[in-house]
C-alpha cells in the first residue's frame, strides 16, 4: 500500500493536470468529500492536496468554505508575467552555464512530446506540455529556489491562459522552444534572453477577456478520468 505522502502527491498531480489542461475551469468548486471519494482519501489528506495546489497558485481556499480552482484577475496576470520574465532570464543564464549533451537531449525530447501532441490535435495536452517546457528549464538550472518560484509562476500562468487566452496554434510555441534550445547550445546569452522575452510576450498577449458563458463541469466525471490516469 502506498504511503499517505505518495497518495497526496498522486492526487495533487492528477488535479493539477485537470486544471492546467482546462478540464476543471477557474471557479470550479472542489468539495472535499467528492475528491476524497475519487481518490480514496480522508478529508485530512484531501486538505493536504488542496494546500499543495494552493501554494502552486492553482486553488483558492477559504475558512469554512469549499475550495475552488483559482480565478486570477487580469491585473494579477500582468504582475505574474512581469515577475516570470525576470526569473526566466535567470533560469536561462543558469542552464547555459550548466549546458551539456544530457541537458540538450532532455529539452529536445520534451519538444518531441509537444510535437506529438500537436500532431494528434490534443490542445489540452499541448497547453500543459508548453508550460512544462519552462518547468524543465527551471529544474535544469540547478537552482532549487528558482525552480520552486518558477513552478508556482508557470502554473499560475497556465491557469491565466486557460481563463483569458484566445485560440492559437501550439506550433508557434514549439518553434519558439526549439529556437531557445539552439541559442542555449550556441552559448548565445543575448539571443537566448531576447528569444525568451519575445516568447513570453507572445504568450501574454494572447490573454483577453471572453464573455462566452460555459456550462458548469461535471466534477465527478472529470475526477474519474484523471484519477484513473494516475
Amino acid at each position: 500500500m502506498s504511503s499517505n505522502s505518495d497518495r497526496v502527491e498522486a492526487a495533487t498531480l492528477a488535479l493539477r493536470r485537470a486544471i492546467i489542461e482546462q478540464a476543471l475551469k477557474a471557479g470550479t468548486k472542489l468539495p472535499e468529500d467528492e475528491i476524497g471519494r475519487h481518490f480514496s482519501m480522508s478529508r485530512t489528506l484531501v486538505r493536504a492536496v488542496l494546500a499543495k495546489l494552493q501554494t502552486q497558485g492553482l486553488v483558492d481556499t477559504y475558512h469554512k468554505r469549499t475550495a475552488t480552482v483559482a480565478q486570477p484577475s487580469l491585473e494579477e496576470a500582468r504582475d505574474v508575467f512581469a515577475v516570470r520574465r525576470s526569473l526566466e532570464r535567470e533560469a536561462m543564464r543558469s542552464v547555459m552555464k550548466r549546458w551539456s549533451p544530457e541537458i540538450e537531449k532532455a529539452l529536445k525530447n520534451h519538444v518531441k512530446e509537444e510535437e506529438a501532441a500537436h500532431a494528434k490535435g490534443d490542445a489540452r495536452l499541448s497547453t500543459r506540455l508548453a508550460g512544462e517546457f519552462h518547468l524543465k528549464l527551471a529544474t535544469l538550472s540547478g537552482n532549487t529556489l528558482l525552480e520552486r518560484y518558477l513552478f508556482e509562476l508557470v502554473s499560475r500562468c497556465s491557469l491565466i491562459l486557460a481563463m483569458y487566452s484566445r485560440p492559437h496554434s501550439s506550433e508557434c510555441a514549439i518553434s519558439e522552444h526549439s529556437a531557445l534550445i539552439a541559442a542555449l547550445k550556441a552559448q548565445d546569452a543575448a539571443a537566448a534572453e531576447r528569444l525568451m522575452d519575445e516568447h513570453l510576450v507572445s504568450v501574454e498577449t494572447r490573454a483577453l477577456i471572453t464573455e462566452e458563458a460555459e456550462t458548469a463541469p461535471d466534477l465527478g466525471s472529470i475526477l474519474s478520468r484523471y484519477s484513473s490516469a494516475r
